[in-house]
């Protein structure tokens, strides 16, 4: 019988270094009196930007928010320990779309104020005083309106106590207001130089792409390049010759992420032979089914084996797995949709490499980035930064669980499990965390333990 998992627990850190958390900065806005500083990094892994607000003395991360609109407005709450944040973009057609948001930096927590599902592009924010917020926005569209990308409205906000503010408050009608000049301005070398003069050393990163031990116990882990895909495909690709060793011996490299044709090459660990999903021909790809085929030695053909897509009238895109030691696949993957990825649209199965037979399948609503295996579990990281633990034998879920660094939620993207009770993790931010399953050693080992 299996036995239950422990938590999760971060032992060590490799790749840190100040600011990690938010990349490439395009804003940077400091609290003087409080020795703050708030940093939005340009949107990256996810079509994601993530909010820093980080302790100018120790340059230590107090809390972080994640947005999937560009960051514009930064402003600390005069007295209360809140930051707002303004972002949003133009649709390309019609609408700009946006979010005011709120954090808590002391509790990390994040309130989406506005209340119209579009919401508004947020250009400048100002606090006035205690309780009233000066906002400057885009028009909610461009319409017949050819001086909306260089003008907007200026609304003031007032609420008697903003830290009790309820989600989707703020009406149009809050947010009404006389028409100004609006102009679009770039703060990214003013956040490079704020950075810089606090950490001359500080650099951004894009994601891993994947981590992995070296037999001498060295850890290595490849990074997508500042070009690739922002969603991180992780499919076998050259990486750079050589790369670089920092100090704690982690090791990092980059690879280039190619597009992938309709014949797409499972990401399967420990394959025996070199799995594709094979789409039908052109015509017939409304009747017939992507077939899950292998690659002949020499390259050039491929043996179908089964149908990919184990349900009728489903089709499956793949991501990535492992084959077990008795030569089944187990792999996660989304059903395809043309509204998205719907609930219970991203699985894990465990299929026979003989017949395709599920023992069993495990589903969800995220997309999942990475899996790994150990003899008795499967090891997911999903896209919203959840780390399950799956039986592997059943696929009953054994453990839902997200990883902190010193209290800040981090995002995991790639992983491996390198022995039982233990797995190296690569973030979304360039970081790799050296975790265990069991209970916590090594100095400092529970001051860094992750919380569910």
């Amino acid at each position: 019988m299996t036995s239950p998992l422990h938590p999760v627990r971060v032992l060590r850190v490799l790749g840190d270094r100040p600011f990690a958390e938010v990349g490439r900065p395009v804003l940077a806005v400091p609290d003087e009196r409080r020795g703050l500083l708030a940093v939005a990094g340009e949107r990256a892994f996810a079509r994601t930007a993530t909010v820093g607000v980080y302790g100018t003395g120790d340059l230590g991360c107090r809390a972080v928010l994640r947005t999937r609109f560009p960051v514009h407005a930064l402003a600390f709450h005069p007295t209360a320990p809140l930051l707002a944040v303004g972002t949003g973009a133009y649709d390309g057609g019609y609408f700009f779309e946006g979010e005011l948001l709120l954090l808590d930096w002391e509790t990390g927590t994040t309130t989406s104020l506005i209340e119209h599902d579009f919401g508004r592009r947020v250009l400048g924010l100002t606090w006035l005083d205690d309780q009233a917020l000066r906002v400057l926005m885009s028009p909610p569209d461009d319409w017949k309106d050819r001086k909306a990308h260089v003008e907007g409205h200026v609304a003031v906000v007032r609420r008697p106590d903003w830290r009790t503010a309820a989600p989707r408050s703020l009406t149009f009608d809050d947010l009404a207001g006389p028409r100004v000049p609006a102009p679009r301005t770039d703060g990214h070398e003013e956040a490079h130089r704020a950075l810089s003069a606090l950490s001359p050393d500080w650099e951004p990163r894009r994601h891993v792409l994947a981590v992995e031990e070296r037999p001498d116990g060295a850890v290595l882990a490849t990074l997508a390049r500042e070009e690739d895909d922002e969603e991180g495909d992780q499919d076998d690709a050259p990486e750079q010759p050589g790369g670089t060793t920092l100090p704690d011996g982690l090791l990092l490299r980059h690879r280039t992420v190619p597009y992938l044709d309709v014949h797409d090459r499972l990401r399967i660990r420990r394959g025996s032979r070199d799995y594709v999903n094979q789409a039908p021909p052109p015509g017939r790809r409304e009747t017939e089914p992507y077939v899950l085929s292998v690659r002949s030695p020499d390259g050039a053909d491929l043996q179908p084996l089964f149908p990919f897509s184990w349900e009728p009238g489903e089709t499956h895109f793949p991501g990535p797995g492992v084959e077990t030691a008795d030569g089944d696949l187990v792999y996660a993957g989304t059903v395809y949709s043309g509204h998205g990825l719907q609930p219970g649209g991203s699985f894990v199965v465990r299929r026979s490499g003989t017949d395709g037979t599920p023992r069993w399948v495990f589903r969800t609503d995220h997309v999942a980035l990475d899996l790994d295996t150990d003899p008795d579990t499967a090891h997911v990281a999903y896209r919203n930064g959840e780390l399950l633990a799956l039986d592997l034998r059943t696929g009953a879920l054994r453990r839902r669980h997200r990883l902190t660094v010193a209290g800040v939620p981090v995002v995991p993207t790639a992983l491996t499990a390198t022995g039982a009770g233990r797995l190296l993790v690569g973030t979304a931010d360039g970081r790799v965390l050296e975790c265990t399953t069991g209970w916590p050693s090594g100095p400092g080992a529970a001051d860094r333990e992750g919380t569910v």
